[in-house]
């Protein structure tokens, strides 16, 4: 039998950090600095999905590129239009709305994402004032009646009022949906 001394010896350590994520190749020291090398992979990030000018930063810094480096890549690109937080947000939050997210989970994942609140707050009232979340539950409120239309009305409630603060839906909105979809039209 091997010995425990012996198994660490011929055995390298597990990273528990890596677990199922990708790891992330660091660029050569010596291309660090190197404009054109940041800017390449910057475009190969953004050739893969779109981000924000924060994300993208953030991934550029992991691999190893120099801030003042990349600073300059990202403002080039915001320059060509290549990246643009404003677009990004709106794209975001219409996938938002179509998941029939609200608008404080929507401002949540804007900040998961690292979108300042000075960016993304006008954005987000501008999708309230349009209807967007309203809309959304709505749609929620839709689905939650047709799934539950068997039940008795105080488990629909229950459900719906669930789902819509799990989704980030404001209450006054949830509260008229449901007297309309709910008590009003007894199925």
């Amino acid at each position: 039998m091997i010995s425990v001394e012996n198994f660490l010896r011929s055995h390298k350590p597990v990273n528990s950090s890596s677990g199922n994520k990708k790891s992330i190749k660091q660029v050569d020291t010596s291309k660090a600095n190197d404009f054109d090398s940041c800017k390449e992979a910057a475009l190969r990030i953004l050739d893969y999905a779109a981000r924000s000018s924060y994300d993208l930063k953030n991934r550029l810094l992991i691999k190893g590129y120099e801030e003042n480096t990349v600073d300059t890549v990202v403002n080039r690109l915001e320059e060509l239009h290549l990246i643009d937080d404003k677009r990004y947000i709106q794209t975001f939050i219409q996938s938002c709305a179509s998941r029939m997210l609200g608008e404080h989970a929507t401002r949540v994942e804007l900040q998961r994402k690292g979108i300042p609140l000075t960016v993304s707050s006008p954005l987000l009232q501008e999708a309230r004032e349009n209807g967007v979340f309203e809309e959304a539950a709505w749609q929620l409120g839709r689905k939650v009646a047709s799934r539950t239309r068997n039940l008795d009305l105080l488990v629909r409630k229950r459900r719906f009022f669930s789902a819509g603060a799990r989704k980030g839906h404001d209450l006054s909105v949830i509260k008229e949906i449901y007297e309309e979809l709910f008590t009003n039209n007894e199925e």
